[in-house]
C-alpha cells in the first residue's frame, strides 16, 4: 500500500503489516498516513471479512510514536501529532469487520494502543507489552487510558499506566490483555486460522455482532439489549440468513455472499 505498510489479501482475509523494522515499526507521520490509506482500502473491499494487523521482523509489533521525529516538534506540533495517532487508531477500531492484532514483538505506548483498538490480540511469547508513557512524563494519548481499563479492569489498567511496567506476553494473557500467547513460529498461522474461522461466517452478521458489542459496552444493559435487537434486525432480510438456514437443513457448508 505504501512504503511503510504492506497489504496482502488472500481470499477474504487481509494482512496489514507495519513495515519499519529498522525503527521498531514506530509510528512516524508517514507510516500513519500509509496505515490510514490501507485501512480505507480494506474497508472498501467488500470481499474482505477479517483483517490481521502485524509488524515486520521479530523484535517489534510497534514501539509506539517515533520519538526521534517527535523531538524536533514544538508544543503545538506535538499536540497535532498525538491527535493524528489517536485518530488513526480509532480508524482501526471503527473498521466494520473483526480485526486481529498479531503481536510479533514489543508493543509499547502507541503500539499497544493500536493493539487495544483491535478486537482480538494474539502475542508471540517473547513479546513485551506496556503503556510506558508516564516514564517519559506524558500519558497515553491514543486511547490507552480509555480502552485498557475497559479491557482488563480499572485496577490493573491503573497499575500498568502508573508504573509504565513492561510485561511479558504470558503475564498479559493472565490479566486478559491478550487472548492468546503462542510460540513466535506459530504466531501468523494461529492468527490466520482464527481469521479463517471468522471469515467463513456471515459477513453481515460479523459486522452487526461487532457493532452490538462495541456500542453496547458504552451504555447500560437495557440500552445494550436494544442495540443488540436493532443489530439483529439488520440480519433478518439478508440472503445470507436464508442461505444459513438452508445449509443447516441440507447438512452442508453455507456459502455466504455478504448480502
Amino acid at each position: 500500500m505504501g512504503r511503510f505498510v504492506e497489504l496482502e489479501v488472500t481470499d477474504s482475509i487481509a494482512i496489514v503489516k507495519l513495515n519499519r523494522p529498522e525503527a521498531a515499526n514506530a509510528m512516524s507521520q508517514a507510516l500513519l498516513e500509509d496505515l490510514r490509506t490501507t485501512v480505507k482500502t480494506v474497508e472498501h473491499e467488500e470481499s474482505i471479512t477479517c483483517t490481521i494487523i502485524t509488524g515486520s521482523g521479530k523484535k517489534a509489533f510497534c514501539a509506539g510514536a517515533d520519538l526521534k521525529e517527535r523531538a524536533g516538534m514544538n508544543e503545538q506540533e506535538v499536540i497535532a501529532a498525538v491527535a493524528f495517532i489517536s485518530e488513526t487508531v480509532t480508524m482501526v477500531e471503527n473498521m466494520s469487520m473483526p480485526v486481529i492484532a498479531a503481536l510479533n514483538g514489543v508493543a509499547f505506548g502507541g503500539g499497544l494502543e493500536l493493539a487495544l483498538a483491535c478486537d482480538i490480540r494474539i502475542a508471540a511469547n517473547h513479546s513485551q507489552l506496556g503503556l510506558t508513557e508516564t516514564s517519559l512524563a506524558i500519558i497515553p494519548g491514543a486511547g490507552g487510558t480509555q480502552r485498557l481499563p475497559r479491557l482488563i479492569g480499572i485496577g490493573q489498567a491503573k497499575r500498568l499506566i502508573y508504573s509504565a511496567e513492561r510485561i511479558t506476553a504470558n503475564k498479559a494473557l493472565a490479566i486478559g490483555l491478550v487472548e492468546e500467547a503462542v510460540e513466535a513460529k506459530d504466531l501468523m498461522e494461529t492468527a490466520r486460522k482464527l481469521a479463517e474461522m471468522i471469515a467463513k461466517n456471515g459477513p453481515i452478521a460479523l459486522k452487526q455482532a461487532k457493532t452490538a458489542i462495541n456500542k453496547g459496552l458504552e451504555t447500560d444493559l437495557a440500552t445494550g439489549l436494544i442495540i443488540e435487537q436493532l443489530a439483529y434486525q439488520q440480519t433478518i432480510p439478508t440472503n445470507d440468513r436464508v442461505e444459513g438456514l438452508r445449509a443447516f437443513r441440507e447438512k452442508r457448508t453455507p456459502t455466504y455472499q455478504g448480502n
